[in-house]
């Protein structure tokens, strides 16, 4: 099991002027930074391989799918420039030896709607061919795929684990599985715990957050039934601590957040850390 942390908790986006941060998690102690590709352009894959090594912190790439990376879009266009944003987040997680992408990518996150059954149903029928493509371009590089249920203020689309396997098992594709974060399964899953091992060996990544994204350990998450049911499944996958900073106006609206969840940024992977290794470990 490898601990992670991503770069919303810090900054948005993450670029050539933020690369301290790989100085920040690996002094606080992580193997991992899961870096969000929010504008690709400011990715330099040769610069940033070349810290990963230096710093021996590994790199896990995560998309950000806003309104025009939407690949179950009722937008022929939108749809074509989600499926190509997912192949180039692909592209960077080859390039920087990520074995994953992950996140909500069947849809544009904050889009909800009350759709009708056949709305609903062509809904799927995209979200299913569009990241059918993507599994198969993802497969000829050799990186799997880590769909992320969200909560249902986020999206109308996938919120549980049950229905996100159900994607899954559409798209037929051996390395397409899922990223369950525990701050969404705190509001959508009946039982964390139980949710966790209908997942079973498709939980590809897991996010370790609080109810409140703040500090984990400091909420009301049922933290020992959650590390029995990741051991139950023999899950030795990363663990991700993600939160967002209220610094940033547009990550703040997007997961409305507005106000701070923390004494600091720092605090949250600081704090967090010690006490997932102890819960999660132990």
């Amino acid at each position: 099991m490898k601990f992670g942390a991503s770069t919303f908790i810090w900054v948005s986006p993450f670029s050539g002027q933020t690369y301290d941060l790989f100085d920040k998690v690996k002094d606080f102690g992580f193997d991992l930074l899961e870096i969000c590709i929010e504008d690709p352009s400011t990715i330099n894959t040769n610069e940033i391989k070349e810290l990963s090594q230096k710093k021996a912190v590994e790199v896990f790439v995560c998309g950000a799918f806003g309104s025009e990376r939407d690949v179950s879009s009722e937008d022929a266009g939108i749809r074509e420039s989600g499926l190509n944003y997912i192949k180039q987040c692909i592209d960077f997680a080859a390039e920087l030896g990520s074995p994953l992408v992950s996140g909500p990518m069947f849809s544009a996150t904050g889009k909800t709607r009350l759709l009708s059954k056949r709305e609903r149903q062509q809904q799927w029928q995209w979200a299913v061919e569009n990241l059918t493509k993507s599994a198969e371009y993802a497969g000829e590089k050799g990186v799997k795929l880590a769909i992320e249920p969200l909560n249902r203020f986020e999206t109308d689309f996938i919120n549980t684990t049950e229905q996100g396997l159900e994607l899954v098992e559409k798209i037929k594709h051996d390395n397409v599985g899922l990223l369950l974060d525990t701050f969404h399964m705190n509001i959508e899953e009946k039982d964390i715990a139980s949710a966790i091992r209908l997942a079973g060996d498709r939980l590809f990544n897991f996010h370790a957050c609080s109810n409140d994204r703040g500090i984990p350990g400091a909420d009301n998450i049922p933290w020992e039934s959650v590390s029995k049911a990741l051991k139950d499944i023999h899950y030795d996958g990363p663990v991700v601590i993600e939160s967002f900073t209220t610094e940033i106006k547009e990550i703040a609206r997007a997961v409305s957040q507005w106000r701070s969840l923390a004494p600091s940024q720092d605090s949250i992977a600081q704090e967090g850390l010690p006490f997932l290794k102890k819960v999660l470990i132990s």
